[in-house]
């Protein structure tokens, strides 16, 4: 399995999903850490040069980000917009938007079953 946590600098979380420079990946096997991996963000509306405001921003963008995670099976961030949250929720991946800002404190809690998700994040 893999968990994709939104990071500008791999060892903090991203405070906003979309906004993030890139996405540490781990894979996980019998609940270890087997590898970890920096995939640069260049599928977000952010990434792509849009602004909340055009149109295309969400029209495009959030398949394009579920395609390129769509190895993953849990996605952690420190903030995410409700209609992306909604968009990777019903394609299957689990969402966790964390008041926890460290990345490798998050995998710890999330392979311990102690991760929450903190709805006051989402915008």
């Amino acid at each position: 399995m893999k968990i994709a946590v939104a990071s500008n600098d791999g060892k903090k979380i991203s405070a906003h999903f979309g906004r993030t420079k890139g996405f540490v990946i781990f894979e996980i096997e019998n609940g270890e850490i087997k590898s970890r991996e920096y995939r640069l963000n260049t599928f977000t509306g952010h990434a792509r040069g849009f602004s909340h405001d055009d149109p295309e921003h969400h029209k495009y963008t959030h398949p394009a980000i579920i395609e390129a995670l769509k190895d993953c099976k849990v996605v952690i961030s420190h903030g995410m917009g409700r209609r992306l949250y909604d968009d990777l929720t019903s394609a299957g991946i689990e969402v966790y938007v964390t008041d926890e800002t460290d990345v490798d404190k998050a995998i710890e809690l999330y392979l311990k079953g102690e991760l929450t998700n903190v709805s006051e994040l989402l915008d």
